[in-house]
């Protein structure tokens, strides 16, 4: 059970707590990323687990008539342990997710995961297509997408590589503590790099751009861009982190906040805790009862 100090950013250790939370942020206008937490599996059957537990997320969805759709990790997929284990476990939930019409999307790790990341994204958005069709008869609401991180040195090349790419991608300033001779240190430069990758994105995209950020400038600047080209956005939020401002935002654009569940919370859950210092005085205030 999650203690109530880490359900502020954990929906719960199940799918049906998960998809309660769902309910609730449908009811406020916002709609959800689910992810089942778990990554860097070096064995099989936790690969094959998490994947299978993915493709029923993706039915029970639908069946559910929510808005939300799913997202993986590559490493929770296999990526550790080979990227075919990657590839086959990938297409086949992102298979089974447009037979239910939910979208798919996937995220990026550490700067060594990116091309392989990258290359599987390219292939099936271009399977799937805009609407999530490919050959077959998908749900519309399908397709895939795919997060870039600002502080790399290598995502100007590759956001002007995915211009023509028939799926969404998902901007973000990068979480990882990668190295300085492939990823920018300064907060002040990913900032700038941030607002650049933006701008050509609105620019040159054709919609499919999502905003994964919780600095209220660089929203407002995404508005800007918005209103400036006409193209198309969603803003993407963690649960647990400026909700009064995801429902406030949701009131005129497409919201979605990022709902992790699942029993490996604990690495999350500290994370998320020690990241901001808003949420390490949530923390102490919880723990005294206050």
């Amino acid at each position: 059970m999650i203690p109530p100090i880490a359900n502020r950013f954990v929906a719960g250790e199940g799918p049906a707590q998960a998809l309660e939370h769902v309910q609730r942020l449908n009811e406020r206008n916002v709609a959800a990323i689910v992810n089942l937490l778990g990554e860097h599996y070096d064995e099989r059957p936790p690969v094959r687990s998490d994947a299978g537990e993915y493709r029923a997320l993706a039915g029970d969805i639908a069946n559910s008539d929510l808005e939300a759709c799913i997202s993986v990790k590559p490493s929770q997929l296999g990526l550790d342990l080979g990227e075919d284990v990657f590839r086959e476990e990938l297409w086949g939930v992102v298979d089974a997710a447009a037979e239910h019409g939910v979208f798919v999307w996937i995220d990026m790790e550490d700067y060594t995961t990116t091309d392989a990341t990258l290359d599987a994204f390219e292939e099936l958005a271009r399977e799937y297509g805009e609407t999530g069709r490919s050959s077959s008869d998908q749900g519309s609401d399908a397709g895939v997408g795919l997060c870039v991180q600002a502080n790399l040195k290598r995502t100007r090349a590759d956001v002007e590589r995915l211009a023509d790419v028939p799926g969404k991608v998902r901007f973000v300033k990068g979480a990882y503590n990668e190295p300085a001779d492939v990823a920018y240190q300064d907060s002040e430069r990913i900032n700038r790099e941030y607002e650049t990758l933006l701008e050509y994105a609105f620019e040159h995209y054709d919609g499919g751009i999502a905003v994964g950020s919780h600095d209220p400038a660089m929203i407002d600047r995404a508005i800007e861009l918005h209103e400036q080209h006409g193209t198309d956005f969603e803003i993407q939020m963690l649960m647990g982190v400026r909700e009064t401002a995801q429902y406030d935002l949701a009131e005129e654009y497409s919201v979605y906040q990022y709902v992790p569940y699942g029993d490996r919370w604990k690495s999350y859950f500290y994370r998320r805790v020690t990241e901001r210092k808003e949420n390490v005085w949530f923390a102490l205030r919880a723990i005294l009862g206050r």
